[in-house]
């Protein structure tokens, strides 16, 4: 069996709640606290290719950091919002379930039983 990874943020209900039913459905992830141990490029890259989408679909557009930033600007490339990610990763997008070459946005956090 893959090693179920959990990117996540504990102050986030969702990410609370999909944590919780992994562990419901007998499923102890690797839990990744995202905002202290933050993904690479490489990593980020990794997730996007897992996940099917490009980096502004794992934006948060009503943080604060993406208004900042200009992160609305069609002109920014995938490595700038990938860098700017890591350097607010409140940005990222909230939990991410990784198992194996799959990944699931834990929104709603049923979601993520689609990869177990």
């Amino acid at each position: 069996m893959s090693q179920v990874t959990i990117y996540h943020n504990p102050r986030c209900s969702k990410s609370r709640q999909t944590l919780e039913l992994l562990k419901e459905q007998g499923v102890e992830p690797v839990v990744r606290e995202y905002l202290k141990d933050v993904p690479s490029a490489d990593e980020l890259t990794q997730i996007l290719a897992s996940l099917n989408i490009g980096p502004r679909q794992l934006l948060r557009k009503g943080e604060q950091e993406y208004k900042d930033n200009d992160l609305n600007n069609p002109d920014l490339t995938d490595d700038q919002i990938i860098a700017l990610m890591i350097a607010h990763p409140k940005l990222i997008e909230r939990p991410i379930v990784i198992k194996g070459n799959e990944a699931r946005i834990g929104r709603p956090p049923e979601s993520v039983l689609e990869i177990m």
